[in-house]
């Protein structure tokens, strides 16, 4: 029942990208979209911790600095530049981008954390970026440059959110972190997004789904609630229940499943459509993923959960 689970939830959080897509294609911004992703994870978190774990909400000046630094530095970039990204770069590969902070983690942890890492994290980093060069085809520069940058430096924010949160998650509640991460980043963006300049009759109007599915109309809400809800809330619990089932080789290697499903959906709705040696360099990317998840010996980079729901990586022991 784990693998199926944590298959489900990286085909949602997989989709959620083309649905991201199409909402910024209507006139809202990266920063607007940010905003309210961390506001309603914030609010759904506040709620959970009010009927289950009261004392979360007292917390110390020195854990408060270090959620400030989790909710901007990790949260706020890292889904902003994200969104970014994908304005101007497939989905799928704004993603094996992003998927660098797999590496960056394990090299960081084996290099200034002294923690002791499997050999196979060396053959990974050459996978990985052999594909990537391939993916982005650098001989002919086919793929979007700044977009490209986007998404290298929605991955140096990951790096930072999973080493910040895999830390405090020592001796802090998964989802108080996740309420006050979520809280900084919030704040942060209620001050930088524009949010109250918006006209929310946006909202409401009807637009159509594009690609394959441009017949079918829908008020712009509906897939604005879709990613707050099954993009976020529904996906999270499920990825967080098949962390718990699972041994953490197995959880890393689904998780990793997130970007295929990326490619899949947005082929198949958008029409983003990918080369032959393109597709050969992201499954040469997916194969490094796989084995730098497995190279820190029970510790698993579960990227699903930052980059759509902001949530918490979970380091889980075999």
């Amino acid at each position: 029942m784990g693998y199926i689970i944590g298959f489900l939830a990286a085909l949602l959080f997989g989709s959620n990208g083309s649905v991201v897509k199409l909402v910024l294609s209507e006139g809202v911004t990266a920063a607007q979209m940010t905003f309210f992703r961390a506001t309603a994870t914030m609010v759904v978190a506040g709620i959970v911790l009010l009927f289950t774990e009261r004392s979360a909400f007292k917390i110390s000046f020195k854990r408060l600095l270090a959620m400030a630094a989790l909710g901007v530095l990790g949260v706020a970039m890292l889904q902003w530049f994200y969104a970014l990204a994908i304005e101007r770069i497939p989905v799928g590969i704004a993603l094996l981008f992003e998927y660098l902070a797999v590496l960056a983690v394990a090299v960081i942890a084996r290099f200034v954390f002294k923690e002791q890492v499997r050999a196979r994290l060396w053959v990974a980093i050459v996978l990985v970026l052999i594909g990537l060069g391939v993916v982005a085809e650098m001989w002919n520069s086919s793929v979007d440059g700044l977009g490209m940058i986007f998404a290298l430096i929605a991955a140096a924010s990951y790096t930072i959110y999973f080493l910040i949160g895999e830390r405090a998650l020592q001796s802090m509640n998964v989802v108080a972190m996740t309420f006050w991460s979520m809280l900084f980043a919030s704040v942060f963006w209620a001050f930088f997004s524009g949010w109250q300049d918006m006209d929310f009759s946006m909202f409401s109007k009807s637009i159509s789904l594009t690609g394959s599915l441009a017949a079918i109309y829908v008020p712009l809400w509906v897939p604005l609630l879709w990613i707050l809800t099954m993009g976020s809330f529904v996906a999270f619990y499920m990825s967080f229940k098949s962390l718990s089932l699972l041994p953490a080789t197995s959880a890393g290697i689904i998780a990793s499943s997130e970007v295929i499903f990326a490619f899949i959906v947005a082929w198949l709705w958008l029409g983003e459509s990918l080369s032959f040696i393109q597709i050969l360099g992201a499954l040469i990317v997916t194969a490094g993923i796989i084995l730098a998840q497995t190279a820190r010996g029970g510790k698993v980079v579960d990227l699903d959960l930052a980059t759509t729901t902001a949530s918490l990586p979970v380091a889980k022991k075999n």
